[in-house]
């Protein structure tokens, strides 16, 4: 088979596109025929060695934990009539940069009817951290909600749900094209927070926002915290600027703002993976959430990366071989 490797840490190109033996399903296990693998965020600092997030791997290694696709074959102890079975999991086990692929029987879901495998690998990772940063944020109709990285492939699903509960959206991403994504999506201001004068655009518009929701961070979430009416939250979930940017809690707790670590409270208070799998797939089905998805072929795996790296991608990235 064909797989995405990695040789030695460094940058984007360091992927190879390779032949390399097929994997062999164990005890409890299933081989899958990759249609649709993620591609993280994470896994692009990961590359290049930085350790930040989950250990490194060791090399040579094949990326990739989010794969939707058929099964193909059964390890020992499975049951055969999970053959031709449409899945997506979040944690194969062989890697999903990949043409074929590993996973545990018990980690996979069959993909609802309603879904193609895109969509289903979009969400079991990328749409549940989703629902679980908006249960920590607990929107309510009465706030005015400015979504960083909104035509992100969490973004675009905040925005979607802030509309859905009658919240006002201010959606800001990067470039003319993603803020008519995100003006697409409903949000009642777009923006472009790369552009001078943003900040005066959102107050001239809406005034002060209630809450931030911020996965970038560095200048623009200090910039956002500016915007925060007093009794406010800014709530983080990842820093995709990688900038260097603490905010000073105790300056914000005395202008009557809360600042929330959206990873650090999911990973003190861990919940059962599975079921919050199932409430981003349902999510997905019932047209609550709907995910954007660019897709590579999986031979171009460093070009995707190079892509997130640089910020210039929309939905999520996933690989199809």
């Amino acid at each position: 088979m064909h797989a995405v490797v990695l040789h030695a840490f460094g940058p984007a190109e360091n992927l190879r596109y390779e032949t390399v033996p097929d994997p062999i399903p164990g005890p409890g296990q299933v081989r899958i025929e990759v249609r649709a693998a993620g591609v993280h965020l994470i896994e692009t600092v990961m590359r290049e060695g930085l350790p930040i997030g989950p250990p490194l791997p060791q090399l040579p290694a094949v990326f990739g934990g989010e794969v939707a696709g058929v099964v193909e074959s059964v390890g020992p102890g499975v049951a055969a009539d999970w053959v031709g079975v449409a899945v997506v999991t979040s944690r194969s086990a062989s890697g999903g940069y990949a043409e074929l692929t590993v996973a545990e029987v018990a980690m996979l879901h069959r993909i609802p009817a309603a879904l193609d495998f895109a969509a289903a690998v979009a969400m079991i990772v990328t749409g549940t951290t989703t629902v679980e940063v908006l249960d920590i944020a607990e929107l309510t109709a009465d706030d005015v909600v400015l979504v960083h990285s909104a035509a992100g492939g969490i973004g675009r699903l905040l925005v979607q749900h802030a509309r859905t509960v009658g919240a006002r959206v201010v959606g800001a991403a990067g470039g003319a094209a993603k803020v008519a994504a995100v003006a697409a999506l409903g949000a009642d201001l777009a923006v472009d927070y790369n552009e001078p004068g943003w900040l005066d655009e959102v107050r001239r518009v809406v005034g002060g926002v209630t809450v931030v929701l911020d996965g970038v961070q560095g200048e623009k979430g200090r910039a956002a915290i500016d915007l925060l009416s007093t009794g406010g939250r800014y709530l983080t979930y990842g820093n995709a600027s990688r900038g260097d940017f603490a905010p000073d809690v105790e300056k914000l707790r005395e202008q009557g703002i809360s600042y929330i670590d959206a990873l650090a409270s999911m990973l003190a208070e861990p919940r059962p993976v599975r079921a919050e799998e199932e409430r981003a797939l349902a999510a997905a089905v019932q047209g609550r959430m709907v995910p954007a998805v660019q897709a590579f072929p999986l031979a171009r795996a460093a070009a995707a990366h190079a892509a997130l790296e640089q910020r210039a991608t929309t939905g999520k990235v996933v690989l199809e071989p």
